[in-house]
């Protein structure tokens, strides 16, 4: 099975529990997710299926829009509503003035500190098993691109925005900063990815879905508190072939990576791509890589200009 799924993650899963619980379902080891999500988060998480994990590489810089709600009035430790109140709690009434003054200061390229309940590494350990220790935390700021920042709506002490980010900015570190400067406090209280590069919540599906064309007539079952899935008796043993209509699903082929040109190789060259060979591709002299496609749905390959017409395949996904 070679294919890109689209999961809507809903809130409690973590991208790894989905990516698990995916396994399962598909009876497919070969997984592998295009940026993670937290467990709090909802929306668009796209899982690359077999030879197609080896995507994963152009999507690591991919954009990503968000929807959620910020809310101030204290600050957390994990800079969400699932952490403690690191501030008192203060009643707080906003005007819509107020908040579009301090979102222009995080419009563009700004300087963030990743928050200390992240996977940012510390001499080699994730930021997050050291705060969970209460252990000190001290993260450098790094240069991030909130390309948009649009406040929805203000509604006393809560604020619906929607954000356009280029990869590595966290809109948790936006609301907890936000808070800072209005002197009140501020955490994200919910957060729900739309899209993640090509890939849209109309592309998206749930693992209920997923599961009933694997196993018609049941839903997924969920044991609360049980995220693992190898530990989930309610799970255990849905590992089963897959209807074939499970591949309406599936992103279709010719949709990913949409800023490479296709090409539809004939018998003779798809072979010479598959055993790794430089090919001439004259129609498409000028692009620097490109989808090479055996028919109309097989992605074989992405090949990367050498010289002139001569494309050599930087991966080859079929063989």
């Amino acid at each position: 099975m070679n294919a890109v799924l689209i999961i809507d993650k809903p809130a409690g899963l973590t991208s790894h529990d989905v990516v698990n619980r995916a396994r399962r379902i598909l009876n497919e080891r070969s997984i592998g997710h295009l940026g993670t999500l937290d467990p709090m988060a909802t929306g668009v998480l796209p899982l690359v299926i077999g030879s197609l994990t080896r995507l994963a590489q152009f999507y690591t810089a991919s954009e990503k829009t968000y929807e959620g709600a910020i809310r101030f009035g204290f600050a957390t430790d994990t800079y969400d509503a699932e952490g403690e109140a690191t501030t008192a709690t203060q009643d707080v009434t906003l005007q819509a003035d107020q908040v579009e003054a301090v979102a222009a200061h995080f419009r563009g390229l700004i300087e963030q500190t990743p928050p200390p309940f992240s996977a940012k590494k510390i001499k080699g350990v994730p930021a997050y098993k050291l705060a969970r220790k209460q252990q000190e935390v001290v993260l450098k700021p790094v240069q991030v691109e909130i390309k948009a920042l649009e406040i929805l709506s203000v509604e006393r002490d809560r604020v619906r925005f929607r954000a356009r980010v280029a990869s590595g900015t966290y809109m948790r570190s936006v609301a907890h900063e936000m808070g800072r400067e209005l002197g009140c406090g501020a955490h994200l209280e919910s957060l729900r990815r739309t899209a993640v590069a090509e890939f849209t919540l109309e592309d998206a599906h749930t693992l209920d879905e997923v599961a009933s064309h694997c196993h018609p007539g049941r839903s997924l079952p969920f044991v609360q508190g049980k995220t693992d899935d190898a530990a989930n008796p309610a799970v255990a043993g849905l590992a089963v072939a897959c209807d074939s209509d499970v591949e309406a699903l599936f992103v279709h082929p010719r949709k990913l990576l949409p800023q490479f040109p296709s090409v539809t190789a004939d018998e003779p060259t798809a072979a010479r791509i598959r055993s790794g060979r430089t090919v001439n591709l004259p129609e498409l002299s000028r692009a620097r890589q490109v989808k090479v496609f055996a028919n109309q749905t097989d992605l074989i390959a992405i090949a990367t200009r050498v010289a002139g017409t001569l494309f050599h395949p930087k991966i080859v996904l079929c063989t």
